[in-house]
């Protein structure tokens, strides 16, 4: 072990320190304006994120599990709906179906990307409206791709087959800000997506805090009372609402980092890059890339028979990992009684017990990744 050395997995202190400046005055540009709740750094965010993803809507909410549900609801999903997606996420998503009161179909995911499987949706889908082979008596009404690890999932067959089938599509953006597929950002192509910018995301604040976009002005009003209490204008609850606002301080220090998540997504690539040069000839799975996708990155994922003693190895070295995700939804205890999952999750089951993330953030050193890459070299030939 190198004594004293430490890599963490993520590292959202560096983040700041290395916008140190910006974030503090806007901070105290917040706190002497006296203003704190859905205010003018709050709309100007707003502004300033939908322009950046494409689209003309932005709604500042207190996270992404809340963007999620709140992007639910403001679509007209609720009770005795069927939402199609994947196991193989963050719990979120499916506790924000749930919380609209539908219920999830689970899809399995593709052994490459991670992300939903059209293929798998579409037989999943075509089973929902057959009965016979299906044990519930829902109504299918959205579709909620997860774009995964900062990979986009193929979200334009997923939304081919959701308009053949007359079907919503949700985007979970948690972690692909900045992504595109065929040169358009994720949270675009839906009618509406979910972004969060929980700290340790591509763009992250220093506390929870999500966002609902939209090109659907109808959708975009609803989202916006939905987030305050169903209110109207006059404060008047036309819709029973929820208390989820993004705040001052969280909006003004997104804006001071905003600007440079283009170049910190580059930076991610570029030690992705590395990462994949210095194991290409290992037999580690790595990430793929596509011409179609431009990956962000928020995790650098490869997979291994043997990924506990290989984590055990790099933390022992002073190299610390995650596993996103270890157990899939539909095995969590308080998911795992539900009856819509009719069919095997095959490589969702597979890849849990063989996924690992190595440690990246743009502010990671090309001297520490390259540490990591020869450290699982190194463990690699030992273990032949």
């Amino acid at each position: 072990m190198n004594a004293g050395y430490c890599i963490p997995q993520n590292d959202p202190h560096a983040g700041y320190i290395a916008h140190k400046d910006e974030i503090d005055n806007a901070i105290a540009r917040v706190l002497e304006g006296g203003q704190y709740i859905l205010g003018g750094e709050v709309r100007a965010f707003e502004r300033e994120y939908a322009a950046y993803i494409g689209v003309q809507f932005a709604i500042g909410v207190g996270s992404g599990t809340d963007a999620l549900e709140i992007a639910l609801r403001a679509a007209g999903v609720g009770a005795g709906d069927y939402v199609f997606t994947v196991s193989h996420t963050a719990v979120a998503t499916v506790a924000a179906i749930e919380r609209a009161g539908a219920s999830p179909v689970f899809v399995d995911v593709d052994p490459l990307t991670y992300t939903m499987d059209p293929n798998h949706l579409k037989d999943m889908i075509a089973r929902v409206f057959q009965r016979n082979s299906f044990p519930g008596k829902g109504r299918p009404k959205a579709i909620i791709p997860v774009h995964l690890y900062g990979y986009p999932a193929d979200i334009s067959s997923i939304v081919d087959i959701a308009r053949q089938y007359e079907l919503l599509v949700i985007e979970d953006c948690a972690q692909s800000h900045g992504a595109m597929y065929n040169e358009k950002k994720t949270g675009s192509w839906g009618e509406m997506a979910a972004f969060s910018f929980y700290p340790t995301k591509n763009l992250g604040a220093f506390g929870d805090g999500g966002a609902v976009l939209t090109d659907n002005a109808g959708m975009a009003e609803r989202a916006f009372a939905l987030r305050e209490y169903g209110w109207d204008s006059d404060r008047v609850s036309r819709l029973p609402g929820v208390n989820s606002r993004l705040d001052e301080i969280q909006a003004a220090l997104l804006r001071a980092k905003l600007p440079y998540l283009d170049f910190e997504n580059s930076r991610r690539r570029e030690l992705a890059e590395l990462y994949s040069s210095m194991l290409r000839h290992s037999d580690l799975m790595l990430p793929c890339t596509s011409p179609k996708c431009r990956e962000v990155f928020h995790q650098y994922v490869v997979r291994s028979k043997k990924r506990d003693a290989l984590r055990s190895h790099l933390k022992e070295a002073g190299i610390f990992t995650g596993i996103h995700y270890p157990i899939p939804v539909h095995r969590q205890p308080a998911y795992s009684n539900r009856p819509l999952t009719v069919v095997p999750l095959a490589v969702t089951e597979q890849i849990v017990e063989e996924i690992l993330s190595l440690p990246m953030y743009p502010q990671l050193q090309n001297c520490q990744a390259e540490y990591v890459s020869t450290e699982i070299m190194q463990w690699l030939e030992d273990d032949r």
